[in-house]
């Protein structure tokens, strides 16, 4: 594990080398309560897969990253989209990449590729979210009431400080400020081609999420996966690296074959 300092705060990282060093690369944005340690071996997995490297990390407040200091404002995926995403870029010297955003994450890489200036080469995005929905705040309070009864003893396998990855992410979905919180805005300037996938039995949002990115952005692939929830790369795995895999086929020249 490497570390590199972003917006004045210490972040995890991890550089996944599958491929040449002029091949793709693939970045990783976690969840809501994510890090890099909760990806297990999917970045490597999807990676090898396609003959891209790729770069994973733990936004601030989480896994082995700096731990909050601060509660989030409203704002928050806005912040990590447009100033600590392209630091990072430019500070690992990852140009063009393709990003792979889950749930937070998604929205995170949609907000950059519709607003920071320099496209990416594509974006993929599972469960990502553009609005808020009434599903999405019932889960959440759901979640708020059983982190002392379980979760927080679950999260602290993958995070340095539970607390702060538990309550950053639970304290700003819930104050009622951001229930205006949306993203559609950005989404006629995503130019990049874009894969969202979406479970049908997700928790925490609606397949409307994804239709709406269909309707709004220029260049977009749906796929809406059955008995499968808000983690479609732990539940429906298979599927979601072969949809990866033939989406980067379709943008990409051929990645460089991957080593052993």
């Amino acid at each position: 594990m490497s570390f590199v300092i972003l917006q004045g705060h210490r972040i995890e990282y991890e550089y996944i080398q599958a491929a040449s060093a002029d091949a793709p690369v693939i970045v990783f944005l976690h969840e809501g309560l994510g890090s890099v340690a909760m990806w297990k071996d999917f970045p490597s997995r999807v990676a090898h897969a396609t003959g891209c490297n790729a770069l994973v990390y733990s936004r601030y407040g989480y896994g082995q990253s700096d731990p909050l200091t601060a509660a989030r404002r409203v704002d928050f995926m806005h912040d990590e989209a447009l100033k600590a995403l392209p630091e990072l870029l430019d500070k690992i010297g990852v140009q063009k990449p393709i990003l792979f955003g889950h749930s937070d994450g998604g929205s995170i890489a949609l907000i950059h590729a519709g607003g920071a200036g320099r496209p990416p080469a594509g974006v993929i995005v599972i469960a990502p979210h553009v609005m808020v929905e009434d599903i999405s705040i019932t889960s959440i309070q759901a979640a708020k009431q059983v982190y002392d009864t379980g979760l927080r003893e679950k999260l602290g396998r993958y995070h340095a400080d539970p607390d702060s990855a538990f309550w950053g992410w639970n304290d700003v979905w819930l104050n009622p400020e951001f229930r205006a919180w949306n993203i559609e805005e950005f989404l006629p300037h995503v130019i990049c081609p874009v894969l969202a996938i979406q479970g049908e039995d997700d928790e925490y949002g609606t397949t409307e999420q994804i239709e709406r990115i269909a309707r709004l952005a220029p260049d977009v692939e749906l796929l809406k996966l059955q008995d499968c929830r808000h983690s479609p790369h732990r539940d429906q795995p298979k599927a979601v690296i072969e949809a990866v895999v033939h989406f980067i086929e379709r943008i990409s020249q051929p990645c460089s074959k991957a080593t052993n």
